[in-house]
């Protein structure tokens, strides 16, 4: 009947503009059963166990064997980490893996069969499941004792496909990667022409004493292109060229010449060919979601004007502001839009809604944000108005950071005298005292602007809030400090009671109170330019961390499955042969008996070996164990100068040279924009404006036609309209 006609326009209505809110296609189902799916999917409570689970299967390569479940990394000291028993982690991931199965059962139906083939994500979501459920069940009938598990490689796609701003950035840089490839070539080329003249120079000669630079670093084709390599990144950088050098003074004009043309030129070269290429991203995205908006909008409008109530005798399409209300009302939606839109429908003389009329009540979607910050309070004595002007005036601010940077500079004062004495020598009455008064003074402030602002007032500035606690817990620690070890006195000593050392109270102090020093970030209007840069691309751009989670995850998990075993804790007794069959002949294949102990964790430290030299001090800083580190040379040795290279420049490829780049110029063009923008909105002390990326660029986008939005509308697999 018509009333369920009339059920069926509403609920179409609201989905298609919770769609428009959320930025997402309207091309789904849309009859009433398939509606309540629609909203139950994309409803927190499903999204919130969609998510969790996607958490829970990342981190349980964390408890898998081999564990990371130790507190100390150092082998010398390290008890031996738990491992579950087989099925508990099999368990869990056979849960995560009925979630996901319902997730893509869900999303496959609500888009259709026709959808489903051509959307490529879901396919490659199913056939992850298969081969992951296969790999589960092969899992438990080798019970667990099976040394590959290709699983674990798959996990991070379930992050990837969850997310649609992380598709299309893999999309861009798929579009990129031709661009990219002409300077990876010719950055092959620059290290192929200097291997072979590094080999020409650095020639084996009959006096063994003046080969070290052969010996050590251009012994063969596979080790000079190494070292080259390893130049490239700056890692073995002065080494390389030490012997040489030592030599010749003239050779270093080689290792001059491949910096500057490597380092210099062509690696900057790739940062500006990514940047070009990205430097429309954002934009093409914005306009993409500004599209996907107007498109839903317009359908509300569409499926609200063949409502049975409309007027037939109405020449253009039209609808009433009650059914619109009814929509508002059921819809999911901020507050303040849904307030903004409702005061707007009060206003209007009109019952009914052309669809000009209608878009542009929605346009308060694309608004920023605007907090307004409460009034202060206002007093009727004379004395108290004048305190309010004075503790409320931004000089009293001021005054409040030299009080903050003279704080700062006596701790450095201190640390400085301090720095080469025995805790028992000692005396922390000179920095007890100090802090006490420092930390009085801020309580004083704090209260004397909420006194000059008012409490609500105070509360709604940020740097209040984070100026604010942080006083309230120096003073808790101060408060606990003078309770347990007493008030300041000559002589304090820094004797052990309670929980924490008087040392260690006075440490947490201080950090806390060089940690309040960024309280001078407002106040530094270019300072804080930069800072908001960073916040907004920490809040908007998640989608290129959760792909840099992405890469981390697969390559530490690839670590692990090549580099098992390969280390050798003390302790065991084959070490010593291992080590003098190493060192007997550094280019036979050994594999050597070990026990194995590669962590989740380790995998990913790997990732930094680049170079054999590196990795004899960095062991060297950690460990303080000779033999230790001689072990994790003949390791790199071993695995990072043959097949392992090829794992550890395809890392330095995709996270150093790929991702940091794109990270630059997805970070100079949000900087930039900010930059032209600064001077064009007045800097008013009552509002703020929160804004979003899509806000960012609102300027400069297009607005979709109506003749674009009716025909994409034609074309929805589900949706039959009345025109």
């Amino acid at each position: 009947g018509a009333g369920a006609d009339n059920d069926l326009y509403i609920n179409q209505a609201i989905v298609f503009i919770e769609d428009a809110i959320q930025y997402r296609s309207i091309n789904h189902r849309v009859d009433s059963k398939s509606l309540w799916l629609y909203r139950w999917y994309y409803s927190r409570t499903w999204q919130w166990i969609l998510s969790l689970t996607i958490t829970v299967i990342l981190a349980l390569a964390f408890i898998e064997e081999p564990s990371s479940l130790t507190v100390t990394s150092d082998v010398r000291y390290r008890l031996p980490a738990w491992n579950p028993p087989c099925g508990l982690t099999e368990s869990i991931e056979l849960l995560c893996f009925l979630v996901f199965v319902v997730d893509v059962s869900v999303k496959s139906y609500l888009i259709g069969w026709k959808e489903f083939w051509k959307n490529k994500w879901l396919m490659a979501y199913i056939l992850t499941l298969i081969v992951s459920l296969t790999d589960w069940i092969v899992s438990l009938s080798f019970f667990c004792k099976e040394s590959v598990r290709i699983r674990r490689i798959l996990r991070p796609f379930f992050l990837l496909q969850n997310s649609s701003m992380m598709k299309k950035t893999l999309k861009s840089i798929n579009s990129t990667l031709p661009e990219m490839a002409s300077v990876v070539l010719l950055l092959a080329v620059h290290l192929s022409l200097f291997t072979m003249f590094a080999m020409l120079l650095f020639a084996r000669t009959k006096d063994n004493q003046q080969d070290k630079e052969w010996v050590v670093y251009f012994r063969n084709l596979p080790e000079s292109l190494t070292s080259l390599l390893v130049l490239l990144t700056t890692a073995n950088n002065p080494d390389v060229m030490i012997p040489a050098y030592s030599k010749n003074r003239a050779y270093s004009i080689f290792f001059i010449l491949f910096t500057v043309l490597g380092n210099l030129f062509l690696m900057n070269l790739l940062t500006a060919i990514i940047y070009n290429q990205f430097r429309g991203y954002l934009l093409k995205s914005v306009q993409s979601s500004l599209f996907r908006r107007r498109l839903g909008i317009r359908a509300a409008f569409e499926v609200l004007s063949s409502l049975k109530e409309t007027p037939a005798s109405a020449q253009q399409s039209c609808v009433s502001v009650g059914a619109l209300l009814q929509v508002l009302q059921k819809a999911e939606m901020d507050s303040r839009c849904k307030q903004a839109i409702m005061r707007s429908l009060k206003m209007c003389s009109c019952d009914q809604l052309s669809a000009a009329q209608f878009q542009k009540l929605f346009e308060e979607l694309d608004k920023d944000a605007i907090k307004q910050h409460p009034p202060s309070p206002e007093y009727q004595s004379h004395f108290m108005q004048k305190m309010q002007f004075a503790f409320g005036h931004p000089y009293f601010g001021y005054l409040g950071n030299v009080v903050a940077l003279a704080n700062i500079i006596s701790i450095c004062v201190v640390l400085v005298m301090d720095a080469d004495k025995q805790p028992s020598e000692r005396d922390d009455f000179f920095l007890g005292a100090i802090n006490c008064f420092f930390i009085l003074y801020y309580l004083l402030e704090m209260l004397l602007k909420i006194l000059a602002m008012g409490l609500k007032r105070y509360l709604s500035y940020p740097s209040n809030r984070f100026d604010g606690l942080l006083t309230v817990i120096l003073l808790i620690l101060e408060i606990a400090t003078f309770s347990v070890y007493g008030f300041p006195h000559p002589g304090w000593r820094p004797e052990f009671m309670g929980l924490l050392s008087l040392w260690d109270m006075v440490r947490l102090v201080n950090m806390l109170i060089v940690f309040r020093f960024l309280r001078i970030i407002p106040n530094m209007k270019f300072m804080a330019l930069v800072v908001t840069t960073l916040l907004d691309l920490v809040k908007n751009l998640r989608a290129f961390a959760g792909i840099l989670v992405v890469v981390f995850y697969a390559f530490a998990i690839t670590g692990i499955m090549l580099f098992k075993g390969a280390v050798v804790p003390l302790g065991n007794t084959r070490y010593s042969n291992f080590l003098q069959e190493a060192e007997k002949n550094s280019k036979a294949e050994f594999t050597g008996s070990c026990v194995h102990i590669s962590l989740f964790w380790l995998s990913r430290e790997t990732l930094y070996f680049k170079e054999k030299k590196n990795v004899i001090s960095w062991c060297s800083a950690h460990f303080q164990a000779e033999v230790i580190c001689r072990l994790l040379y003949v390791l790199s040795v071993h695995l990072i100068c043959r097949w392992a290279k090829i794992y550890f420049v395809a890392w330095w490829l995709i996270s150093s040279v790929i991702w940091v780049n794109l990270f630059v110029a997805l970070l100079l063009e949000n900087f930039i924009h900010k930059w032209d923008r600064r001077c064009q909105r007045e800097s008013l002390s009552d509002i703020e404006y929160q804004r979003t990326v899509e806000l960012m660029f609102r300027d400069v986008l297009e607005e979709p036609t109506e003749e674009e939005l009716m025909e994409k509308l034609h074309q929805h697999p589900h949706l039959q309209l009345c025109r």
